[in-house]
């Protein structure tokens, strides 16, 4: 296996991954003619979802930008049928991107991905240099403090119990739990209000949206490289896996359940 097949695709394909991703572009009350970006946009799924948002004016922009060039090559390839809007697609990290786009905009998206960013404050500051006055940073993220419905806690840990189990027996493997990725240092809604006032954004709209996710959501999610290196840290990306989806399966069936929830935080906040 290599790389691609830990990708997030997987998980990104799930109906209801694009119906919040959907909600949370609605919540940005884009108009025609804006010059939007989709920070961190992967294929370009929700680049899509913003030019759906921004017919009816040759003037619209929206710039995909992301670290990947292969993913930033099937966006092209997947949106080359989207006429009204233009589209750019920039090869770039996401930590700079007022050196990359020198035109002011008029919004920022930065959807599922905040929560990798180690100095946030730094990003924010920088994502405003790119703002126009009254500009928008809209984003969301399922990996932040309170992400876990209380009355998920069991299945959480059923399924956690049993990977580790079906890890040890299978592959005489156990996590390095000093190994930690930074989608795992998580901040509570209020922590996320602080840093954006500290930024100089004031929070316009903010929603937490419990999100039934099923089995097939569960079992991609543990496809998905960094989830893996989170809950199984030092463990080999291939074998993690295997122990994470048999695990969830083994958890659905013993608990009866279809689907088990998880919250999604997603904030609209403008530039002050």
């Amino acid at each position: 296996m290599n790389k691609q097949d830990f990708a997030f695709t997987k998980f990104a394909s799930n109906l209801f991954y694009k119906e919040q991703n959907a909600h949370l572009v609605d919540m940005a009350d884009l108009q025609s003619g804006q010059r939007v970006v989709d920070l961190a946009c992967g294929t370009g799924g929700v680049t899509r979802l913003i030019a759906e948002h921004l017919k009816g004016a040759r003037k619209s922009v929206v710039i995909g930008i992301d670290h990947s060039s292969t993913a930033l090559k099937q966006a092209m390839e997947d949106l080359k049928d989207v006429k009204e809007s233009a589209l750019e697609f920039i090869h770039s990290g996401v930590e700079r991107v007022s050196d990359t786009v020198t035109d002011s905009v008029d919004a920022v998206f930065f959807c599922n991905a905040i929560h990798y960013i180690n100095d946030k404050e730094s990003l924010l500051s920088d994502i405003s240099k790119t703002l126009k006055p009254g500009g928008k940073l809209v984003f969301n993220t399922s990996f932040y403090d309170g992400a876990h419905p209380p009355e998920t806690m069991v299945f959480a840990r059923k399924w956690m119990m049993r990977a580790s189990r079906i890890l040890r027996s299978d592959y005489g493997l156990k996590p390095h739990k000093s190994d930690k990725v930074q989608s795992r240092r998580q901040l509570t809604p209020i922590e996320y209000t602080e840093l954006l006032e500290r930024s100089g954004f004031r929070i316009t709209k903010q929603e937490i949206a419990k999100v039934q996710v099923t089995l097939q959501g569960w079992q991609d999610i543990s496809s998905f490289e960094d989830f893996i290196l989170g809950v199984m840290p030092g463990v080999p990306l291939e074998k993690a896996s295997s122990a994470l989806k048999k695990a969830v399966a083994q958890v659905f069936e013993e608990m009866g359940v279809r689907s088990v929830p998880r919250n999604w935080l997603d904030i609209v906040a403008t530039k002050a």
